[in-house]
């Protein structure tokens, strides 16, 4: 199924590999996206500046620097509100489309409730995206083209890595706005660490996270308000040797959440980044090896 789109963003995706892994760690960053289809643009009643409220902007540049330690990025082109990569495949709105679902779509999930499905229904604070429906032809062509070549290549690079390893880790990175509207009356925490409650990684690897975050002087909160998506449930089974953690990062520490533009304090949150890549990579792999094999 073929997609002018895919020639538009020409890659959708890229994986950024050092020239030889040192370490079982992988870095991700599915929702930094921001190559808006010429398409889509033209259909979506919102302008660019609202439509990139949904967008991890720079998220992906901020992590950059793991490359160079040895560890591999996987980043997305495409942006989230296009084709969300952190859902379940087939999380779809039937309210949004022409035509007929797939029997197997999941049409009632809270992500979908919430106009947030695989194909977003909205952005920011719950603006529509578009005033008409959307043929379920356009939305299937961008889970084929996009979505799935995605999850396949984000699988075959965490199996080579565990190939090597013996274990495979994901750090799936994105951003949060720094506050979450009216409601919300705390300011919220710098970097939210999102482990499924403890089941989508072993200990040792939220712990360090969490001790060297705070060591450089970060806020640091565990699983609210963000647990981790679906990234980090399907890919994370400790007992397997594969482990999966979200990061949530202030966009207040890094940018201009008006202007989208990169703050003074871009450079210094990079490093740290960079700091933290290093002090997961002195991990034993002993930790991060299937239970069985630790046992033995």
């Amino acid at each position: 199924m073929s997609d002018p789109v895919v020639a538009e963003l020409d890659p959708p995706f890229e994986i950024l590999e050092p020239q030889a892994t040192a370490a079982p760690f992988v870095f991700n960053s599915p929702h930094s996206g921001r190559v808006y289809p010429r398409a889509f643009l033209a259909t979506a009643r919102l302008d660019l500046a609202t439509l990139r409220r949904s967008e991890d902007s720079f998220v992906d540049e901020l992590i950059c620097g793991v490359v160079g330690r040895g560890q591999p990025l996987v980043r997305v082109h495409f942006p989230r509100c296009y084709v969300d990569v952190n859902r379940e495949p087939y999380e779809l709105d039937p309210r949004m489309f022409e035509g007929r679902l797939p029997s197997f779509a999941n049409t009632r999930s809270m992500r979908v409730a919430g106009g947030l499905g695989t194909v977003a229904r909205v952005v920011g604070d719950s603006q529509e995206i578009y005033d008409q429906r959307l043929p379920v032809d356009d939305a299937l062509r961008r889970i084929e083209c996009l979505y799935k070549p995605y999850h396949r290549a984000l699988r075959k690079l965490l199996a080579d890595v565990h190939h090597e390893f013996g274990a495979a880790a994901l750090i799936d990175c994105h951003s949060m706005p720094s506050t979450g509207g009216a409601k919300e009356e705390r300011p919220r925490a710098d970097i939210v660490l999102g482990d499924r409650y403890g089941t989508s990684c072993v200990a040792a690897v939220s712990e360090t996270i969490e001790s060297t975050l705070r060591e450089l002087g970060y806020l640091v909160s565990r699983n609210k308000p963000y647990a981790g998506g679906f990234i980090t449930e399907h890919y994370g089974n400790p007992a397997a040797g594969l482990h999966s953690i979200q990061l949530e990062i202030n966009r207040a520490l890094y940018m201009d959440e008006r202007r989208y533009e990169r703050s003074a304090n871009f450079p210094q949150v990079a490093a740290d980044m960079v700091i933290l890549a290093d002090r997961l990579a002195a991990l034993p792999l002993e930790e991060l090896r299937p239970y069985r094999a630790a046992a033995e």
